[in-house]
C-alpha cells in the first residue's frame, strides 16, 4: 500500500464520473490501516466467480509502469514496502502464500498480483463481474499463469472509505444506456448536452437525455354496433443522475454516520389516450404493456474507489378502462424526481421519495358515461455492485370520468347535462431492501416501503347544462 497521510481523511473525497480510457479502475485497502481511505492500485480482475468467491487478480503488465493521476510512478513498487497492513517483500508473513509483491514474471509478461489476506478490492465491471464487485481476500491460493488466485467474501464500502466523507451527483451518459425494445413501434434516441463545464461548486451539467417513443394499439372492443379501437402513444425522456453521499467521521466499527444513494433527474413525457378503451386482464387488473427495458452500470469515482451503480428501468403503458367512455386526452408532464434511501445511526434507513411533476393539457375531450385511466411510467431499480437495494415506480397518468350523458372538451364545447372531468397525476411507490448493508450499515429484517405517494391535478372538466357554440359562417 502507498503511504496515506492521516490528514487525508479530513478532506472530502471527490465524487465524479470514472475517467474514460483508463481501463478497469480498481482500488485496494487494508482495513487495519487506521480507517483511512483506500489507496489506488494497479490490480485487475482477470476472472471472478461470484458464487464461489474465487478470483484471479493480476498486476500491471511488464514494461507498462502503472502511474496514478499525479504521475508519481509505479504503485506496484510502492506496495513492495512493508506497511501497517502487514504487506512486505517476498519473505513477509502477510498471508500471501510466500509470494512477494513484486514477485516473478509469468509467461504472459504480467506480474502476479500484490495482494494479501484482509485486502479489500473494488472493481468496475470485469470478466465474471459484469456489474462490478466489492470483496475482501480471505485466502491467497497461489500463482497461476493468469495471475494470483484468491478466495474472497463480500465486503462493505466502509472498509474502503474509512473515516472519510463524500457527497456528489454524477450524470449518467445516455450513450451508455442499453435499451431493449419490448414492443413494436418503439423508437429510441438520445440528445447530448453541449460541452460539459463545472460551476463554482463543482456542479456538472447533465450529459444529456434519453428518449423512448412508443405507439401502441390497445385491444379492440367488441360492441353491439361493431368494433371500436383505442390507442396510446407518447414518449418518455430522462436525464438520469446518481446521487451518492457518505460520512464515516467517528467510524470505529465500519458503520458510517450517514450514507445515501439515489436515482434522480429530470423527467419529461407527453402521451395521448384516444378512442374507446376496455383494457384489463382476465382477473380484472389493469392491462400493463412493458415497451422498453433500459440498463446501465455507471461507475462513479469516490476518491480512488470505483463505486458501480446498477440502474434498471422498465418503461410501460398501463390502461384501466371500463369500455364505456370515449376520450381524446393528451398532456405534457415535466419536472424532476428522486428515489433512494438515506441512512443515519440515529434513525437507520429511511426512504427518499420525491416527484415534483406538473402536467398541462394539450387536448381533453370525453363523451358517454364511464371511466378510463392511462399511465406511462417507469419501474426502476438501483443497486450497487450487482445487489439491488432500491426499487421504485414513477407513474404519471391521465384519467377521465364522465357521468350521465355529458360530453365536453377543454376548448369549452359540450352538450347535454351531466358532469365530466379529466385529471393528470403521478403515483410513486417502491421499497428499500436489505442489500443496502453494502455500506456497512446494520441489516433491516424486511423491505421498507417508499410510499405510495400520489399527487393529482385537474386538466379540464365541466358540469351542468353545457351548450355547443354555434359554428361561425
Amino acid at each position: 500500500m502507498s503511504n496515506v497521510k492521516d490528514t487525508d481523511a479530513d478532506a472530502p473525497l471527490a465524487v465524479a464520473p470514472a475517467p474514460t480510457g483508463a481501463g478497469t479502475p480498481s482500488a485496494v485497502a487494508t482495513p487495519s490501516a487506521g480507517h483511512r481511505p483506500a489507496a489506488k492500485s494497479a490490480l485487475r480482475i482477470v476472472e471472478f466467480d461470484g458464487r464461489s468467491g474465487r478470483a484471479v487478480l493480476a498486476g500491471p503488465t511488464v514494461g507498462t509502469p502503472s502511474k496514478d493521476k499525479s504521475g508519481k510512478g509505479d504503485h506496484a513498487r510502492k506496495e513492495g514496502r512493508p506497511d501497517k497492513g502487514g504487506h512486505g517483500d517476498s519473505g513477509d508473513k502477510g498471508g500471501n502464500g510466500g509470494q512477494g509483491h513484486e514477485g516473478g514474471k509469468d509467461s504472459t509478461g504480467k506480474r502476479p498480483a500484490a495482494v494479501a489476506v484482509g485486502d479489500v478490492f473494488a472493481s468496475a465491471p470485469a470478466p465474471g463481474a459484469p456489474h462490478g464487485t466489492l470483496a475482501k481476500v480471505t485466502e491467497v491460493v497461489g500463482t497461476t499463469p493468469r495471475g494470483t488466485e484468491v478466495k474472497t467474501a463480500p465486503a462493505t464500502l466502509g472498509a474502503l472509505l474509512g473515516g472519510s466523507t463524500a457527497n456528489g451527483r454524477v450524470p449518467v451518459d445516455p450513450a451508455t444506456v442499453k435499451v431493449e425494445p419490448l414492443a413494436p413501434k418503439v423508437a429510441v434516441s438520445w440528445a447530448k448536452t453541449g460541452s460539459l463545464h463545472f460551476g463554482p461548486e463543482g456542479a456538472q451539467l447533465p450529459l444529456g437525455s434519453l428518449r423512448v417513443d412508443v405507439n401502441a394499439a390497445l385491444p379492440t372492443l367488441k360492441t353491439r354496433a361493431g368494433s371500436v379501437d383505442a390507442s396510446a402513444s407518447g414518449f418518455v425522456q430522462l436525464a438520469p443522475q446518481v446521487e451518492f453521499s457518505y460520512d464515516g467521521k467517528g467510524n470505529t466499527t465500519g458503520t458510517p454516520g450517514t450514507a445515501s444513494v439515489s436515482l434522480a433527474g429530470d423527467w419529461s413525457s407527453q402521451w395521448e389516450l384516444k378512442g374507446q378503451a376496455a383494457a384489463s386482464t382476465s382477473d380484472g387488473a389493469p392491462l400493463r404493456v412493458p415497451f422498453a427495458k433500459l440498463h446501465a452500470d455507471p461507475v462513479i469515482q469516490v476518491g480512488v474507489v470505483p463505486v458501480v451503480v446498477n440502474l434498471d428501468l422498465t418503461c410501460y403503458l398501463q390502461v384501466d378502462a371500463d369500455g364505456k367512455v370515449s376520450v381524446d386526452v393528451k398532456q405534457d408532464v415535466k419536472g424532476d424526481f428522486r428515489v433512494g434511501g438515506s441512512y443515519s445511526r440515529a434513525k437507520g434507513w429511511t426512504p427518499i421519495a420525491r416527484a415534483d411533476l406538473r402536467g398541462t393539457p394539450v387536448t381533453a375531450t370525453a363523451t358517454a358515461a364511464g371511466r378510463v385511466k392511462a399511465t406511462l411510467g417507469a419501474e426502476a431499480s438501483v443497486g450497487l455492485y450487482g445487489s439491488v437495494g432500491i426499487t421504485g415506480t414513477l407513474a404519471p397518468y391521465l384519467r377521465a370520468e364522465v357521468d350521465g350523458t355529458a360530453t365536453g372538451a377543454s376548448n369549452g364545447t359540450g352538450a347535454l347535462v351531466g358532469k365530466w372531468a379529466a385529471y393528470g397525476g403521478v403515483d410513486l411507490s417502491g421499497a428499500l431492501r436489505a442489500h443496502l448493508d453494502i455500506f456497512g450499515t446494520p441489516v433491516f429484517e424486511r423491505s421498507i416501503p417508499l410510499g405510495p405517494l400520489n399527487h393529482e391535478w385537474r386538466l379540464a372538466g365541466g358540469e351542468g347544462a353545457v351548450r355547443t357554440p354555434a359554428k361561425r359562417p
